[in-house]
């Protein structure tokens, strides 16, 4: 029973739409009309309102963090399942018909709750993506595959099928930003 219960509550804490929110709220906007049409944070930054775009990405780094913690320390088993459920609660949200988020900034804050190094070496991996191209697409991409990167040459190898699991997520959520990089059509992104 337990690990049903933290599957729900996670899937559902990491379903809390907060772009959508923040703008139908603050902006009287719906952002599924703005930019690419998405929920989350770089989304929310299209917006041109900064402290929205901000605010969401906070919210949505905080929506995994809380779950995934809350389990690190009373359910270190099914932890995994915690962070795998708050991740899919954002990507397919029961409450938009499974069209969410693409999961970065939850999965930035899965990464915090289960290892700090792990979120660092992701943020590191984005800015330094970013610094170079100016695309966030491109940045979240490279900094998934830098955490089973990373463990990898660290032999962590009990915990390699997880972050694995969470690229190739990353990667699907992608796809259209894949294509549109191939093609040289992705808008690039100021976060300032």
């Amino acid at each position: 029973m337990d690990i049903f219960l933290i599957g729900i509550i996670s899937y559902l804490m990491g379903s809390i739409l907060f772009g959508l929110v923040l703008t139908k709220i603050f902006l009287k906007k719906d952002i599924r009309e703005i930019g690419s049409g998405n929920i989350g944070a770089t989304n929310a930054l299209r917006t041109g309102n900064k402290i929205i775009g901000y605010l969401t990405l906070i919210l949505d780094v905080l929506k995994a963090v809380v779950p995934v913690l809350y389990v690190k320390i009373f359910y270190q088993d099914y932890l995994y399942i915690a962070s795998l459920c708050a991740f899919l609660g954002h990507v397919f949200p029961v409450w938009l018909k499974f069209k969410g988020g693409k999961g970065v900034a939850t999965y930035v804050g899965i990464l915090f709750a289960i290892n700090f190094y792990y979120g660092i070496i992701f943020i590191l991996s984005w800015f330094i993506t970013f610094f170079i191209s100016k695309y966030s697409s491109l940045s979240s991409l490279v900094a998934s595959a830098s955490v089973p990167i990373y463990i990898l040459i660290f032999n962590q190898f009990n915990q390699i099928i997880f972050y694995t699991i969470m690229f190739v997520l990353i990667f699907f959520t992608h796809r259209e930003n894949i294509k549109r990089l191939k093609n040289k059509e992705e808008t690039k992104t100021k976060i300032y």
